[in-house]
């Protein structure tokens, strides 16, 4: 099954970054995805093929509370 994720979406990956948070906020797309890590606003480039091989879910679009 492939999993369907959009920008600006939250996913959650398999493991968790060394912050402590496995939340992070699709923020590229295209041949490459880049993430934004929720905890602590690191980013990461990954291939699209990594990338749909480490996530665990897509939580959904951004909650719009705090922007």
């Amino acid at each position: 099954m492939e999993k369907v994720f959009d920008l600006n979406d939250i996913v959650e990956m398999k493991k968790p970054h060394p912050c402590g948070t496995n939340r992070w906020k699709i923020i590229r797309l295209g041949m490459d995805i880049r993430i934004k890590c929720e905890g602590c606003g690191h980013s990461v480039i990954l291939p699209r093929r990594e990338f749909t091989k480490k996530i665990k879910k897509v939580l959904g679009p951004i909650e719009n509370s705090s922007e």
